[in-house]
């Protein structure tokens, strides 16, 4: 079923209810009110009844002819009757049954009044004291004029009702069409978006309502997919390149080897040369498979306490058996009072490559002497460390992929390297919940911040 289907029902249903109700009460009510009214009309009579037949003797002529011009005043189809409280009748006038029986009088006695309908007629007993005894009048009428009125109330309402509810149900069908007027533009918007056309955005994403709120997310989810779209186009381009290099290296230098006899020497160089190259697709291969260990079954990897400032110092040790010409600077911003606002918890090897990676690719792209700072910072819930070089710098177009594997910016080519140690350090801090972050300027260098967690707060990992 359509939402637009249910929209027009569900309005339909809950005005059908509140109109039902309301009809109820309204028919409910007007039925006691006038059953009250006409209840208190027949106990005025059985006074006059009782006036005019048990007075009749006591009082003037002028009374009595009062008395009788009200007794004759009768309701429709109204009868009286008139008992002795040992139940004997004494007065009967009109027909009808009034239903009065042994229980009755008793309750008249009891109670002195009573009220009660019997069918349509409705009857009222009362007591009335004389100076001989006792006595229990009783008079009953059919309210007859307004039972119609009330009969013509309930065919109103139930007219009414069902007549309002044809024009809910139209007008529900329209407001639900206006109402799904914003969704369906998004649905047609959003069937020609295809994977060739991740630039289109949905519209009406400028409002506060739920609508805009719907294509505002959906648009952020563009955003996304956009650029996966375009860092996957990305990484096939550089992945290719880079290992297309090497390759075409090696048989170039075999072409040329075995196109004429050569010196001992000669084939010597040759082999070298390939060495070299398959010593670089080797580092190729092993980037791309710890790449890939960093991205999958993260629940199996170890994770203990570990000292982050010591985690630095081994890894500028490392970095420096690799680049024994390099030199790193670490020192400390504000070291805490509390040394254990320094532990964090992960994978001692595994964060090792990720620090080492960071420090090699300034060392890679700092001209100066390959002189390199970093500064260990402790924050209120995590720690950090922030690496400068005063390298190249890389251009803010660049910047948004460099956590693209081999992605490589156009300024720092020439310069050795694959473009897989900033994307290998991001997806080892994911999994420790820590993160990374780099900026850049051209020709005044490149600043990379690094931040876990500290060990209480940390939260195992589960990929999304």
């Amino acid at each position: 079923m359509k939402i637009r289907t249910k929209l027009t029902l569900q309005f339909a249903s809950i005005f059908a209810f509140i109109l039902v109700l309301f009809s109820l009460v309204v028919y409910y009510f007007t039925s006691l009110y006038r059953q009250d009214d006409f209840f208190k009309g027949i106990e005025e009579r059985t006074q006059v009844v009782a006036r005019h037949v048990l007075e009749a003797n006591e009082v003037d002529a002028a009374t009595r002819h009062q008395n009788e011009i009200r007794y004759y005043h009768e309701l429709p189809h109204e009868a009286v009757r008139v008992f002795r409280s040992n139940g004997e009748l004494v007065f009967s006038n009109g027909n009808g049954d009034l239903g009065v029986s042994e229980k009755v009088l008793q309750q008249v006695k009891e109670k002195k009044y009573v009220q009660y309908a019997q069918g349509v007629r409705q009857v009222v007993g009362v007591s009335y004291p004389d100076n001989q005894e006792d006595f229990m009048v009783f008079a009953s009428s059919v309210d007859a004029y307004t039972l119609t009125k009330l009969q013509h109330l309930k065919v109103i309402l139930i007219v009414g009702l069902f007549g309002s509810l044809v024009v809910v149900v139209l007008a529900g069908w329209g407001f639900a069409k206006q109402a799904m007027r914003p969704i369906t533009k998004i649905v047609n918007e959003v069937e020609k978006i295809s994977a060739t056309d991740l630039d289109m955005r949905l519209s009406d994403s400028d409002g506060k309502d739920e609508v805009s709120h719907l294509a505002q997310t959906f648009n952020k989810m563009l955003d996304r997919l956009e650029l996966a779209f375009e860092m996957q186009s990305t990484f096939v381009s550089n992945a290719s390149h880079e290992l297309r290099t090497p390759l075409t290296a090696m048989i170039g230098e075999l072409e040329v080897a075995l196109m004429k006899p050569r010196e001992p020497e000669e084939y010597q160089r040759v082999l070298q040369s390939i060495l070299e190259d398959a010593r670089l697709l080797t580092e190729l291969s092993n980037g791309l498979l710890q790449i890939a260990q960093a991205s999958i079954d993260a629940s199996k990897i170890k994770l203990g306490n570990l000292r982050f400032d010591e985690l630095v110092w081994t890894a500028r040790e490392q970095a420096l058996k690799r680049q024994p010409n390099a030199h790193i600077e670490i020192d400390f911003e504000n070291f805490p009072d509390e040394e254990d606002r320094l532990v964090v918890k992960g994978n001692e090897a595994l964060l090792l490559v990720a620090v080492v990676n960071v420090l090699e690719n300034a060392i890679k792209f700092s001209p100066d002497g390959q002189s390199i700072s970093g500064v260990i910072l402790v924050k209120d819930h995590e720690v950090a460390l922030k690496v400068k070089d005063r390298g190249l710098g890389i251009a803010e177009e660049d910047l948004k992929h460099v956590f693209v594997p081999f992605f490589r910016a156009e300024n720092v080519r020439n310069i050795t390297g694959h473009g897989i140690g900033l994307p290998l350090a991001e997806r080892i801090l994911k999994i420790h919940h820590g993160t990374i972050s780099v900026n850049s300027k051209i020709n005044q260098g490149t600043e990379v911040l690094i931040s876990l967690p500290q060990a209480y707060l940390f939260i195992p990992y589960r990929p999304s």
